[in-house]
């Protein structure tokens, strides 16, 4: 929390310095046998690495612009929504996180560090139509693939793989399938099996796009309260979401439409000027006691 950034001895005129917020607060310290060595020390508070920091983002497909001067950084530890109207460029910033496209300009880091340094603490799980789900594989054989990033191709899964394996499976409730066909489970149950496969990475920054479309509204409250618990244990979790009236479940939104319109908590962030921003046109507030309802049209 606390370490030392400037150390100078008397007489000396070095100076040692490492990085950090400087506090302004300076001792004297001591030897050991208690004589004044004449070294000033000033500490800092060492600030948190943000989970994804993404600095003057652009992207562009065939020489149209999908994301323009995107900037933002996000604390670890948080469940955050990503939302906007089709073709804001929500996946497309997700996909530069996991290093996918290349950005013609800017940067992203994760946890501090370039995204190829760290594509073993980040999982993802894809829209659901860019699965193929008739795939010919068990429930057991799709989350083992979630262990690649850490076996490579070459290794054969051993015991802790296996254990990691069921135990994705039982976070998601899906232990009892684990001898299914993919095939075979109803399209809320096929969700669940892939973020199994996510977590089996046992990854530190989780990523999910449209996690809730085309599954009943009980497997979306299990999903949620499934991120809420991982949020808990610590894991950052970023999520694309289209539903509006859900997003004072998350701590952190971001609106996007091609940039940044704003990203924060929801109370700050879900106001009339940055959804017009974001959306066009009119909206409609509905208000509630613990949170405001915005249709549109």
């Amino acid at each position: 929390m606390v370490a030392a950034v400037r150390a100078r001895t008397a007489g000396s005129g070095a100076c040692r310095h490492a990085s950090g917020r400087v506090t302004g607060r300076t001792r004297r310290v001591r030897g050991a046998a208690g004589h004044r060595q004449g070294c000033e020390v000033r500490w800092v508070e060492r600030e948190r690495v943000p989970a994804v920091e993404v600095r003057n983002l652009y992207v562009a497909y065939h020489h149209r612009p999908v994301l323009r001067g995107v900037r933002l950084s996000c604390p670890p530890g948080v469940l955050a929504a990503f939302v906007g109207p089709n073709g804001a460029g929500k996946s497309t910033l997700f996909k530069a996180v996991l290093g996918l496209v290349k950005p013609a300009s800017g940067s992203v880091r994760v946890f501090g560090e370039p995204v190829e340094r760290q594509r073993q603490r980040i999982a993802y799980v894809p829209q659901r139509e860019l699965i193929d789900w008739d795939f010919p594989a068990t429930v057991l054989d799709v989350v083992m693939m979630g262990r690649v990033p850490r076996l490579g191709w070459l290794r054969r899964p051993g015991r802790r793989d296996r254990e990691k394996v069921l135990e994705a499976l039982e976070q998601v409730g899906m232990a009892e399938h684990a001898h299914r066909p993919l095939a075979a489970l109803s399209g809320g149950q096929q969700q669940r099996v892939f973020i199994a496969r996510a977590l089996a990475q046992e990854p530190d920054l989780l990523l999910l796009d449209e996690p809730y479309a085309g599954v009943d509204a009980a497997t979306q409250d299990a999903i949620h309260d499934l991120l809420t618990r991982l949020r808990r244990e610590g894991k950052t979790i970023l999520v694309v979401d289209h539903d509006l009236s859900s997003v004072h479940r998350y701590d952190l939104v971001a609106l996007l439409n091609g940039r940044l319109i704003a990203f924060g908590p929801p109370s700050e962030v879900f106001t009339p000027e940055n959804l017009r921003q974001t959306y066009g046109g009119r909206l409609t507030f509905l208000e509630r006691a613990e949170q405001r309802t915005v249709i549109v049209p």
